[in-house]
């Protein structure tokens, strides 16, 4: 869709000229893959400020963890070398899987982009907060803050962003990429959006997590010291949502619930080694 009313294209090379360029003027907008930028009208845009000229290397691999630039592709995501004992590999690809496009637009559509899109069923979005994943945000003063992404998503298309802020990259650390993961998901239609979305994490230490998106309009992340009892997620879950199920063309209220609670139960059992 061409944004007629857009008259400056700005490329930066430099976070000084990211702060200038970016000041939180409501008529400015950052861009990198754009997919969804220019899939809606955005008549109240003047300025598009060009991310990509930053250069920012797409993904590094430390023992501390991944660094995920903002602007790295989704599609690049399954190419990130792993450590053979990084157990949550198999995550990746199938988030990335759960993106509704093709291989076209995942070679174009950007961490950062899937991320500040804030839609419940944004599939890095699921990735990051199931392996707690914390955002690096650049502000227009030159600050530096860090949020955990779960806190970074406030619900539907909204976001922590602060006027001026930029997305700068996520990091996922390397105790959660050990862990071993469980993943469920459904949608109405067979290669529907994501109306729900559970995953389930098992760490060395013996620790679990349960994220939940896609289902409800921000991001729920449960944390035990061990595997708990599938009844006891169900009600954690129920309690946590506390009736706040997403409600849109790709799936009532009711039937995400009773798939998220069944998909909870489902990903307890598969990491506590009983039936899935």
């Amino acid at each position: 869709m061409d944004l007629n009313t857009v008259t400056e294209f700005l490329p930066v090379t430099d976070a000084v000229a990211l702060r200038h360029a970016h000041d939180g003027n409501p008529a400015t907008a950052v861009v990198a893959g754009g997919t969804w930028l220019f899939s809606v009208p955005q008549p109240h845009l003047r300025t598009l400020v060009d991310l990509t000229t930053l250069g920012w290397e797409p993904s590094t691999v430390s023992t501390a963890g991944i660094e995920l630039a903002a602007t790295c592709p989704v599609g690049a995501l399954e190419s990130v070398p792993f450590p053979a004992d990084w157990r949550a590999r198999p995550l990746v690809r199938q988030c990335v899987r759960a993106l509704l496009a093709s291989f076209k637009v995942r070679s174009v559509a950007t961490v950062g982009g899937n991320v500040c899109a804030a839609l419940p069923a944004g599939a890095v979005t699921s990735l990051a907060v199931a392996l707690d994943g914390t955002a690096e945000l650049w502000a227009a003063d030159g600050g530096v803050r860090r949020l955990p992404v779960e806190e970074f998503v406030t619900g539907d298309r909204t976001t922590a962003l602060a006027p001026g802020e930029v997305l700068r990259s996520i990091h996922l650390p390397a105790t959660a990429l050990r862990g071993t993961t469980a993943f469920r998901r459904a949608s109405i239609a067979r290669l529907g959006r994501s109306a729900t979305l559970v995953v389930g994490r098992r760490d060395p230490d013996g620790g679990f997590v349960l994220a939940v998106t896609a289902s409800t309009p921000r991001p729920h992340v449960l944390r035990y010291r061990e595997v708990p009892d599938a009844g006891r997620v169900v009600a954690d879950v129920e309690e946590v949502v506390a009736g706040r199920w997403f409600d849109d063309v790709h799936g009532a209220p009711d039937w995400r619930r009773a798939t998220t609670l069944r998909f909870a139960a489902d990903v307890v059992e598969e990491l506590s080694g009983g039936p899935s």
